[in-house]
Protein backbone atom coordinates (compact mmCIF):
# COMPACT_ATOMS: atom_id res chain seq x y z
CA UNK A 1 0.00 0.00 0.00
CA UNK A 2 1.33 3.59 -1.00
CA UNK A 3 -0.03 6.73 0.73
CA UNK A 4 0.54 9.99 -1.43
CA UNK A 5 -0.03 13.26 0.03
CA UNK A 6 -2.63 15.84 -1.77
CA UNK A 7 -1.23 19.42 -1.47
CA UNK A 8 -2.38 21.61 -4.43
CA UNK A 9 -0.78 24.58 -5.48
CA UNK A 10 -4.33 26.83 -6.00
CA UNK A 11 -5.13 25.83 -1.64
CA UNK A 12 -2.74 26.96 1.27
CA UNK A 13 -0.57 24.95 2.99
CA UNK A 14 -0.46 23.99 6.71
CA UNK A 15 2.04 21.56 8.40
CA UNK A 16 -0.30 20.37 10.42
CA UNK A 17 -2.52 18.40 7.73
CA UNK A 18 -2.88 17.26 4.02
CA UNK A 19 -5.82 18.32 1.69
CA UNK A 20 -5.63 14.93 0.46
CA UNK A 21 -4.54 11.72 1.06
CA UNK A 22 -4.40 9.02 -1.98
CA UNK A 23 -4.02 5.33 -0.75
CA UNK A 24 -2.73 2.92 -3.45
CA UNK A 25 -3.48 -0.43 -3.86
CA UNK A 26 -5.73 -2.12 -5.81
CA UNK A 27 -7.49 0.62 -6.29
CA UNK A 28 -7.53 4.24 -4.77
CA UNK A 29 -9.12 5.67 -2.06
CA UNK A 30 -8.93 9.19 -1.83
CA UNK A 31 -9.30 10.66 1.68
CA UNK A 32 -10.18 14.87 1.32
CA UNK A 33 -9.58 17.01 4.95
CA UNK A 34 -11.57 19.21 5.83
CA UNK A 35 -12.36 22.32 2.71
CA UNK A 36 -13.20 25.73 4.32
CA UNK A 37 -14.79 28.16 1.67
CA UNK A 38 -11.03 30.11 1.91
CA UNK A 39 -9.12 31.10 -0.82
CA UNK A 40 -5.40 30.16 -1.41
CA UNK A 41 -3.92 32.66 1.22
CA UNK A 42 -6.62 30.55 3.52
CA UNK A 43 -8.61 34.09 3.81
CA UNK A 44 -12.52 33.24 4.07
CA UNK A 45 -14.12 34.17 0.82
CA UNK A 46 -18.02 35.44 1.89
CA UNK A 47 -19.52 36.08 4.59
CA UNK A 48 -22.75 33.96 3.88
CA UNK A 49 -23.07 30.10 4.10
CA UNK A 50 -23.77 29.84 0.29
CA UNK A 51 -20.68 31.85 -1.08
CA UNK A 52 -18.39 29.89 1.59
CA UNK A 53 -19.89 26.35 0.25
CA UNK A 54 -18.94 26.86 -3.50
CA UNK A 55 -15.45 27.93 -2.42
CA UNK A 56 -15.25 25.02 0.00
CA UNK A 57 -16.74 22.78 -2.75
CA UNK A 58 -14.47 24.13 -5.44
CA UNK A 59 -11.33 23.22 -2.74
CA UNK A 60 -12.79 19.66 -2.73
CA UNK A 61 -12.79 19.02 -6.07
CA UNK A 62 -9.32 20.62 -6.34
CA UNK A 63 -8.10 18.24 -4.16
CA UNK A 64 -10.19 15.32 -6.19
CA UNK A 65 -8.59 16.72 -9.46
CA UNK A 66 -5.18 16.52 -8.28
CA UNK A 67 -5.36 12.90 -7.27
CA UNK A 68 -6.83 11.85 -10.57
CA UNK A 69 -10.35 11.86 -9.54
CA UNK A 70 -13.77 13.42 -10.18
CA UNK A 71 -17.34 14.65 -7.78
CA UNK A 72 -18.41 11.01 -9.52
CA UNK A 73 -16.49 9.23 -7.48
CA UNK A 74 -16.68 10.52 -4.51
CA UNK A 75 -18.39 8.00 -1.64
CA UNK A 76 -18.82 10.25 1.52
CA UNK A 77 -19.03 13.27 2.52
CA UNK A 78 -19.20 14.93 5.65
CA UNK A 79 -20.61 18.50 6.04
CA UNK A 80 -20.18 20.28 9.29
CA UNK A 81 -22.22 23.70 9.98
CA UNK A 82 -21.50 26.23 12.85
CA UNK A 83 -25.07 26.64 14.29
CA UNK A 84 -27.30 27.27 14.02
CA UNK A 85 -27.72 27.44 10.52
CA UNK A 86 -30.18 26.59 7.58
CA UNK A 87 -28.38 23.94 4.64
CA UNK A 88 -30.95 24.44 2.62
CA UNK A 89 -29.35 28.02 1.75
CA UNK A 90 -26.48 26.11 0.05
CA UNK A 91 -28.34 23.69 -1.80
CA UNK A 92 -28.80 25.61 -4.93
CA UNK A 93 -24.95 26.07 -4.84
CA UNK A 94 -23.94 22.51 -4.33
CA UNK A 95 -25.94 21.72 -7.66
CA UNK A 96 -24.31 24.25 -9.67
CA UNK A 97 -20.75 23.38 -8.02
CA UNK A 98 -21.05 19.29 -7.54
CA UNK A 99 -23.06 18.58 -10.20
CA UNK A 100 -25.21 15.22 -9.92
CA UNK A 101 -23.01 13.05 -8.00
CA UNK A 102 -24.60 12.15 -4.77
CA UNK A 103 -22.67 10.81 -2.43
CA UNK A 104 -23.48 8.74 1.31
CA UNK A 105 -23.92 12.33 3.36
CA UNK A 106 -23.61 13.02 6.81
CA UNK A 107 -24.18 16.95 7.85
CA UNK A 108 -23.45 18.06 11.91
CA UNK A 109 -23.97 21.19 13.25
CA UNK A 110 -20.72 22.29 15.30
CA UNK A 111 -19.99 25.40 17.73
CA UNK A 112 -17.24 26.53 15.42
CA UNK A 113 -14.54 26.03 12.71
CA UNK A 114 -10.76 26.69 12.50
CA UNK A 115 -10.84 29.73 10.17
CA UNK A 116 -12.66 33.14 12.26
CA UNK A 117 -15.72 33.65 10.31
CA UNK A 118 -16.13 29.77 8.67
CA UNK A 119 -19.37 28.78 8.39
CA UNK A 120 -18.56 25.35 6.52
CA UNK A 121 -16.60 22.73 6.09
CA UNK A 122 -16.48 19.44 4.02
CA UNK A 123 -14.31 16.68 3.84
CA UNK A 124 -14.85 13.69 1.49
CA UNK A 125 -13.51 10.01 0.86
CA UNK A 126 -13.66 9.53 -2.98
CA UNK A 127 -12.33 5.71 -4.64
CA UNK A 128 -11.08 5.20 -8.51
CA UNK A 129 -10.62 1.82 -9.21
Amino acid sequence: MTVTHVNPDSLHRNPAFSQGVIVEGPGRFIFVGGQNGVDGEGKVVADDLAGQTRQALLNLIAVLEAAGATPADAVTMNVNLVAPADITAAFPVVGEVWGPHPAAVTVLQVADLGPEGALVEISAMAFVS
